[in-house]
């Protein structure tokens, strides 16, 4: 079984979520898509180090206060699977980039998140983190960019 490790956080500042508009990449499965800060682990990375380092290079911040908030699993008929794990900051250094490798970093208020373009899936988690839930574990089944099925754990 083939799968790809990610992590994923939303930096909370004055009731806003940092967002990323992803419009530079060539070939970007998440293009024209609001996401929060993240990517792929390097070899040798444990999660944490792995998002540290990613929203480092994203935004420029550097984290001081974050918590594992849970994993989400992504299971598609037309891309690998992919175990992310999701967490939540809400204290940092730094002063988020001008220049995102990645897209337009924006932050925003929290009441509009969801009304961003977003995956199906990242509604369902996105919806969890908003309500304040402590752990937030599901599986999310894709044909093609549709969702499927929600399976939420406890």
């Amino acid at each position: 079984m083939k799968f790809k490790i990610t992590t994923l956080c939303y930096i909370e500042k004055d009731n806003c979520y940092l967002m990323l508009y992803r419009n530079k990449k060539k070939n970007d499965e998440n293009a024209g898509k609001w996401i929060g800060i993240g990517g792929k682990l390097e070899p040798g990375e444990s999660p944490d180090e792995g998002m540290l380092r990613e929203v480092f290079e994203e935004t420029g911040l550097v984290l001081t206060k974050y918590r594992f908030k849970g994993v989400i699993s992504f299971i598609s008929d037309t891309c690998e699977d992919e175990y992310m794990m999701l967490y939540k900051a809400d204290a940092f250094s730094g002063s988020v980039s001008e220049s995102c490798p990645e897209g337009e970093l924006r932050w925003i208020p929290k009441p509009e998140v969801l009304s961003l373009p977003l995956w199906e899936g990242d509604r369902e988690f996105l919806r969890d983190l908003l309500d304040g839930k402590d752990q937030i574990n599901m599986k999310l089944v894709y044909h093609g960019d549709r969702l499927l099925h929600v399976n939420r754990y406890h």
